[in-house]
């Protein structure tokens, strides 16, 4: 064997080894997108049913005049909770924005690191038959 086909080789297994890291970082990833998105319809929901509970302490309020310091406490309460789950759908929605360059990304990586590995592959094809 030669010293260009050692090298060949060498860049090769480098080049593949380049791919495959790339494939797992993609795999990666897109593991955490999945997350994210389940994260962001959670938080959804949470929202959904916070507004629904500051609703139901809205009518509580009214209906129940005799407790109004205690429906304010409710009420205030779902608000926050409202508020809060507002945010975290606001975050979440952040979170699975960058979940999605960071699958982009690593699709990128990967199919450069494939056609790093690919070019390598027709060199040492090339060199082999010559």
């Amino acid at each position: 064997m030669t010293t260009e086909q050692a090298h060949d080789d060498k860049s090769t297994a480098k080049a593949l080894e380049e791919w495959r890291n790339a494939e797992r970082s993609a795999a990666v990833a897109r593991r955490g997108r999945v997350a994210a998105e389940a994260a962001a319809i959670a938080a959804e929901e949470a929202s959904e049913a916070a507004a629904a509970t500051a609703a139901a302490a809205s009518a509580t309020a009214e209906a129940a005049r005799h407790a109004v310091a205690s429906a304010a406490l409710a009420e205030a309460s779902a608000t926050k909770t409202a508020n809060a789950a507002r945010f975290i759908v606001q975050s979440t929605r952040s979170d699975v924005a960058d979940a999605e360059t960071d699958v982009a990304m690593a699709d990128v990586t990967e199919a450069e690191a494939h056609e790093r590995y690919r070019q390598a592959v027709d060199r040492a094809s090339d060199r082999a038959a010559t």
